[in-house]
């Protein structure tokens, strides 16, 4: 994989102003928000709630920054970039991990800075243990967050990209629950919410601020795991049918 190319793809999303709304500020405001409105101040769990939708609220902005690489890919798809791949250094499979690894580091900012709020605004406190299990879940449960939306770019055009990228996003994060926290849900819905990858992410990061409705973390990770082969599978298969065509 080539560094330059790496770093060239990280500065195009930092430099876009919608990237910087969607996937640093809102987060963040969300989690203010929902921190404020939704939880009292003086509850004696109100430092609990909050550590929840700070994890939520991590896990939202690390997908919506997974989904920035398939928009690009769209466009490049469109440009035809894959073609031109043929002509430069840069070989396909780096290439695309130029696109997923790029899809995790622009996701840090939220990953940052939810938790610098939550602990000096909302009065989160965990231990390093928890600290670690939380960043390290959540940024590498990205993965197959990560593999969707470039697996999206490879089916959708420049145009389409933008309102499928966001209902993805708010829809899986609403049913796997990111919006609504999984206390709150129904049965149907958790049900419903097992399916979603975005589950999976948030159970991994879960069992360090609470007890209630977690699961297991090689449960957790296998589950995302079995995400990840699969969606790498179909990004590879339909990149080298785009790349057979003249």
């Amino acid at each position: 994989m080539n560094s330059t190319y790496l770093l060239t793809e990280i500065r195009r999303n930092f430099r876009a102003p919608r990237f910087l709304i969607f996937v640093v500020a809102f987060p963040v405001l969300m989690f203010l928000l929902q921190t404020n409105v939704f939880v009292k101040a003086d509850a004696p769990d109100h430092a609990q709630i909050a550590a929840v939708i700070m994890i939520n609220m991590m896990t939202f902005g690390t997908f919506a920054a997974a989904n920035t690489s398939g928009a690009r890919l769209a466009l490049e798809r469109a440009l035809g970039w894959q073609r031109q791949l043929r002509l430069t250094p840069l070989t396909g499979p780096g290439y695309l991990a130029g696109k997923g690894l790029s899809g995790m580091l622009v996701g840090l900012p939220a990953l940052i800075l939810v938790p610098v709020l939550a602990v000096t605004v909302e009065g989160v406190h965990l231990d390093a243990g928890g600290w670690v299990r939380i960043f390290a879940g959540i940024w590498l449960g990205t993965i197959p967050l990560v593999l969707l939306g470039l697996l999206i770019g490879q089916f959708g055009t420049p145009e389409s990209m933008q309102p499928i990228s966001m209902l993805v996003t708010l829809g899986m994060g609403f049913l796997g629950g990111l919006w609504i926290p999984i206390e709150g849900m129904p049965g149907w819905l958790h049900d419903v919410a097992q399916i979603m990858p975005t589950y999976w992410v948030l159970q991994l990061a879960r069992p360090a601020v609470t007890t209630d409705l977690v699961v297991s973390l090689p449960q957790a990770a296998g589950v995302l795991a079995a995400w990840t082969v699969v969606l790498g599978a179909l990004v590879i298969r339909r990149y080298r049918k785009d790349s057979a065509r003249v």
